[in-house]
């Protein structure tokens, strides 16, 4: 990329069919979706994936394919989050000669207990800097025990200057982009863009939320940048609703559930033991969303 990554970057989940096989051309639909819903570029492999529940031979197919299948069409940053950094680095590898434009990583951790001090953390992101040649960003998520607070983030950037994006999605991630002001080339907000206004006030340059609502996203993005403030705020509390309901009662099977209504998979699975939600919640959902009759529930009918 001759330029830092800005606007918005969904995440795209792995589809499976009923019987918890991963569905490679589902997946693949799911990225055209993506691209024509004018996203600025994809992730692949992230939490919202499932990327836990994956074999190391599932994660190289979907990271080829659809590697292959986006074809340059926007560029795509790969998750390669392992607590190992010679696992780490080589997965990093194989994703830049697969074609990924950049790589993701949380800092290396394991369980709630196994966790790194901030030393560690910089040697770790150097050792896989140091076996590519793609940017790196830095995924600062709850999931990860090992913290990150700004003095950490701030020496990593100094001292392994191909991390130049960050993903924020903690606590309070308003306060902590303000406080990495500069710092970052290209600071993200995350959490399905909850709190993207005050975000983006902080400095962030994009959101990377599920494949939900980017269509919305990236005009809310678009005004924000453009100067429109007060429109880029009805918007997003237009959706807010929406997104709320996503992130607090459905987590990452929302987008799932809104793309089989949609026609564009045929299975919203997840693997065991990630069970479906109630009845209940699905219908909530399906009801907060045909309100705002967003792009992805008319993409298929296109």
């Amino acid at each position: 990329m001759s330029a830092p990554l800005a606007g918005v970057v969904p995440v795209v989940p792995t589809i499976f069919r009923d019987d918890e096989t991963v569905d490679l051309a589902g997946t693949a639909r799911v990225a055209d979706y993506l691209i024509d819903a004018g996203v600025d570029g994809l992730c692949l492999l992230a939490n919202y994936s499932e990327q836990f529940s994956l074999t190391d031979a599932e994660r190289d197919s979907l990271a080829r394919g659809l590697l292959e299948h986006v074809a340059g069409r926007v560029p795509v940053i790969v998750t390669t989050s392992h607590y190992s950094a010679r696992v780490a680095a080589s997965r990093s590898r194989a994703a830049q000669d697969m074609g990924a434009a950049m790589v993701m990583l949380m800092p290396p951790f394991f369980g709630a207990t196994m966790t790194v001090d901030g030393p560690g953390v910089i040697a770790y992101f150097g050792q896989v800097a140091d076996a590519i040649d793609i940017p790196v960003m830095v995924q600062d998520a709850p999931l990860s025990a090992t913290p990150l607070p700004v003095s950490v983030l701030a020496d990593l950037v100094s001292k392994v200057p191909q991390v130049t994006h960050a993903k924020i999605e903690t606590p309070q991630a308003a306060s902590k982009l303000a406080a990495l002001e500069g710092v970052f080339p290209g600071p993200f907000d995350g959490e399905e863009s909850v709190t993207l206004i005050p975000d983006l006030d902080a400095g962030a340059v994009g959101t990377m939320p599920s494949s939900s609502v980017p269509s919305e996203l990236g005009e809310i993005v678009r005004r924000y940048r453009s100067g429109d403030r007060p429109g880029a705020v009805a918007a997003w509390e237009a959706l807010l609703p929406l997104i709320h309901y996503e992130n607090r009662q459905c987590g990452l099977r929302a987008q799932k559930i809104l793309l089989r209504s949609a026609g564009i998979i045929g299975s919203d699975r997840t693997r065991a033991p990630f069970g479906p939600v109630p009845d209940r919640v699905r219908d909530g959902l399906l009801e907060l969303a045909r309100a705002r009759d967003p792009f992805i529930l008319r993409w298929a009918r296109g």
